[in-house]
């Protein structure tokens, strides 16, 4: 019997057709699995995947072989977005054994969730010197039933080492102190190790395949604020313009594909990401808060509104991803990116001739191809000499585009993913003048509030149609959401925001800190679901790490409260950056980011006057278009005193005023939108 048919993930429901009798992650498929005395399959992955759908239909949906899994194993299937903690335990153990990792992801395991033998995608038949999954299940087997006590030997093995690997922050022996937050040496080190590694040509860092670099562009533009680092800006704005100009940019509809499998940002891997686009959203508008671009300032629009447009859910909040794949419009079976490309007949097909073939000359679609079956991915080597024309073509495709069927949602709510949405549209909205972008973000908060957090103040991970999941918030949560409520205070002065991410950080300080101090922060909660080890990982992948996230979000809420509790703990968390920026500064961007801040501060701004006094609207502006690295901004009334950085600060002459403090020193207060301008950083109005 198939179990997920009524689970609240899709990526689960999409398995739930399968003769696969699959199983949720839980102690009931562990007690299946000693019941029959069966080795249990661990098969990992999420809805956007697009390998996971090709294993699915090669192995999963093959009668067949279901029925041997069956026979032999309990099958469990995870979506690593709900469960990053399962996800985040069992591919270290891949990593570990393999010296590689993704999805999807397959590993066998003894009915208490040791791990024996690894692997992700296997094909049907053998293959470019893989087994077949079948070859797979049936050597499993054959070792569980033959070979059993050094099968067991093995998995106790990795479960022990895996859980005896001590925390990454934890004091040497001896009682070492706490790692300090980086200096200025580290953070120079990082800039030269990433100019090391940039690509010169092609922007990004590394080679093929290329993942859009969000947390080390957002570093590379606080160090060019704090130092005035050429090469820092240059790197950012040469990789964000190579971005925006190839395939992974939706040149049609705005918002970013997961990664290029080139090195020239050409050729997406096609699922759409929320956490992806709520990242470059904000590194996009930080780049033209610093530049004044207006090409940063049409991606940072043209990516908002594809989260308004296509992840936003009815309850308000936004979805987690758009699958890679969609029905191909020849021949209709599933194909990965036909919903995006293009050929010169379909061009003209739409455009008539003459505009056909302008267009397939500017946005480079070939006879040849850049993509599979003779299609191009849409680029824009270079900017149209006729904007309105352009703009004509751009509408005319994607009305025709939109007649194709559209790739598949992933309409799960994830917190930490919202948490970012909220950040990058409150600021978008403030920063270029797009109240409704606010307002979106107001309404995901407010359903993170109802859905999400429980009468205790613990966040859940998920939800989907307005209904809570069942699975805990992890570290990243709480950072993130913290992290959104931190900017919907210093964009609209609501101060019950500040207050509820102070209140989800307290409950990072208590049940995420590493009671053996050291700065040290955990994935998951003292009180979680104990797994073969407690997750613990300070470097970026896809997101901002937990860690860093929460460093990041306790320094910004230190600063405008005052406490000195929060201060020290972002400082102590921040002590692995030190340790990892000389060595991999590509994998700590938040983290060096935030060090920054910390570097410079953070500035703190307060902005007193009346709400609708057009005086303070311009000082709150302009404060928040500051470039000053984290810079942390307080609007209220005369007289405020819910927040701590509005306490004492009256009027200038009876006008309103701005005071801008920095490391216990506080300069004069100033009513002049050009001297705060100055003191902030900012370069545009």
């Amino acid at each position: 019997m198939n179990r997920l048919v009524d689970s609240q993930s899709p990526y689960l429901r999409q398995h739930a057709a399968n003769p696969v009798d699959w199983w949720p992650w839980g102690e009931e498929a562990m007690a299946e699995a000693r019941r029959r005395d069966v080795p249990v399959l661990l098969s990992v992955g999420y809805a956007a995947c697009h390998w996971c759908h090709v294993m699915a239909h090669e192995s999963f949906e093959d009668e067949a072989l279901a029925g041997y899994l069956n026979e032999h194993f309990v099958a469990v299937k995870v979506d690593r977005e709900e469960r990053p903690d399962v996800d985040a335990v069992y591919m270290e153990a891949v990593q570990a054994a393999t010296g590689q990792g993704g999805w999807p992801m397959t590993v066998f395991l003894t009915a208490d969730g040791e791990p024996f033998y690894f692997g992700t995608y296997f094909p049907p038949t053998p293959r470019h010197g893989m087994p077949s999954f079948r070859q797979v299940l049936t050597g499993v087997h054959d070792a569980w039933q033959e070979r059993r006590p050094e099968v067991t030997e093995v998995a106790g093995r990795i479960a022990a080492d895996l859980a005896g690997r001590p925390s990454l922050g934890a004091p040497a022996r001896g009682g070492a102190p706490d790692r300090a937050a980086p200096a200025e040496a580290e953070l120079h080190q990082a800039l030269q190790g990433l100019a090391r590694d940039f690509d010169q040509q092609h922007g990004g860092f590394g080679g093929a395949p290329k993942f859009p670099p969000s947390m080390t562009l957002e570093f590379l533009l606080r160090h060019h604020a704090r130092t005035g680092s050429d090469l820092a800006l240059r790197m950012a704005e040469r990789t964000c313009d190579a971005m925006a100009r190839g395939g992974i940019h939706d040149q049609l509809a705005g918002g970013f594909a997961r990664y290029s499998v080139d090195a020239e940002w050409r050729v997406p891997h096609f699922e759409k990401m929320l956490s992806d686009n709520a990242l470059l959203l904000r590194v996009y508008l930080h780049l033209w808060r610093a530049t004044g671009s207006q090409q940063a300032h049409r991606v940072a629009l043209d990516t908002a509104a594809f989260l308004l447009g296509e992840l936003r859910t009815p309850e308000g909040g936004f979805a987690s991803a758009l699958d890679a794949d969609s029905p191909d419009p020849e021949t209709g079976k599933p194909t990965e990116g036909a919903y995006y490309v293009w050929t010169p007949e379909q061009l003209t097909a739409v455009l008539g001739t003459e505009d056909g073939h302008r267009a397939a000359r500017l946005l480079a679609v070939t006879e040849r191809g850049t993509f599979e079956g003779g299609a191009s991915v849409l680029t824009l080597a270079e900017d149209p000499a006729d904007l309105p024309w352009y703009e004509s073509v751009r509408a005319r495709l994607l009305a025709a585009r939109g007649r194709r069927t559209r790739p598949a949602r992933d309409d799960k709510v994830v917190a930490a993913w919202n948490g970012l949405a909220i950040a990058a549209l409150a600021e978008t909205g403030a920063l270029l003048e797009q109240p409704e972008l606010v307002e979106a973000a107001l309404a995901a908060a407010d359903l993170l509030l109802a859905v999400h957090l429980t009468p205790d103040g613990r966040l859940l991970r998920t939800s989907r149609d307005g209904r809570p999941g069942a699975n805990a918030g992890v570290l990243e949560d709480y950072a993130d959401v913290a992290e959104g409520f931190l900017a919907l205070y210093a964009v609209t002065g609501g101060s019950e925001w500040l207050e509820l991410a102070g209140g989800l950080l307290d409950t990072v300080l208590l049940h995420f800190a590493d009671p053996a101090g050291g700065g040290a922060l955990y994935d998951t909660a003292d009180d979680a679901e104990r797994l073969i080890r407690r997750p613990q990982d300070p470097t970026d992948n896809a997101t901002p790490s937990g860690w860093t996230a929460a460093a990041a979000a306790l320094l910004g809420y230190a600063a405008y409260t005052g406490s000195e509790r929060h201060r020290a703990a972002a400082e102590r968390a921040l002590g692995i950056v030190g340790a990892l920026a000389t060595r991999a500064p590509r994998f700590i961007g938040w983290g060096l980011a935030a060090a920054e801040a910390c570097l410079d501060g953070p500035r703190e701004v307060a902005v007193v006057g009346p709400a609708d006094d057009p005086a303070t609207e311009a000082l709150h502006r302009t404060a928040l278009l500051g470039t000053a690295p984290g810079a942390v901004v307080a609007v209220g009334a005369p007289g405020s005193a819910e927040v701590p950085l509005l306490r004492d600060r009256p009027l200038l002459g009876g006008r309103p005023a701005a005071y801008v403090c920095r490391r216990f020193t506080c300069q004069a207060p100033t009513d002049d939108v050009a001297e705060l301008a100055v003191a902030v950083g900012a370069h545009v109005q």
